[in-house]
């Protein structure tokens, strides 16, 4: 199991003392350790969002298997686990990947929080100058949430994922 002091780490550490933006204060995104390992592992998408979203057990396995510059963190609400992101560090292609929000959280404005501080981890603690998320070609409501965070279509089509981009 990964367990450096890095994946140990709030986002808002890892970020080398940078403020992050205002509206994700209360949100924390950490990365797996032993202690959140189980209780993310709990986490499912949507029904609608199942087909797209691999599940949280792929995408750990992913992480820790095939991919060095994947990081995966549990998303929180106070001390409540409520989502799981992994991000793609690697060779200035600065990725989010497998974005999940529970259920029961979802429609509050949660999930666009949690979307900004990754985005805002990104470019303030690696300096990304863009951003990609692979969306399914038929996942509309994924297409309109990261369009609303100024996300946009590219033409990079992998397996009938396309690659939405944002520019920073």
């Amino acid at each position: 199991m990964v367990n450096n002091s890095e994946d140990d780490k709030t986002v808002s550490e890892l970020s080398n003392g940078i403020k992050l933006s205002p509206a994700a204060c209360d949100i924390l995104i950490k990365g797996i350790t032993e202690e959140n390992f189980q209780q993310c592992l709990q986490l499912k998408a949507s029904v609608p969002d199942s087909q797209f979203v691999d599940t949280v057990e792929y995408s750990l396995a992913e992480a820790w298997l095939y991919y060095k510059d994947m990081k995966p963190f549990a998303i929180y609400l106070g001390s409540n686990i409520i989502g799981f992101v992994s991000m793609y560090i690697g060779e200035e292609n600065y990725q989010i990947i497998n974005f999940l929000i529970d259920d029961m959280y979802r429609g509050a404005g949660i999930g666009t929080k949690a979307a900004k501080i990754c985005i805002d981890y990104l470019s303030k603690s690696y300096g990304a100058k863009r951003i990609s998320v692979p969306v399914h070609e038929r996942h509309l409501a994924a297409c309109k949430f990261w369009k609303k965070l100024g996300f946009g279509l590219s033409d990079s089509i992998e397996d009938s994922y396309i690659y939405m981009r944002l520019e920073l």
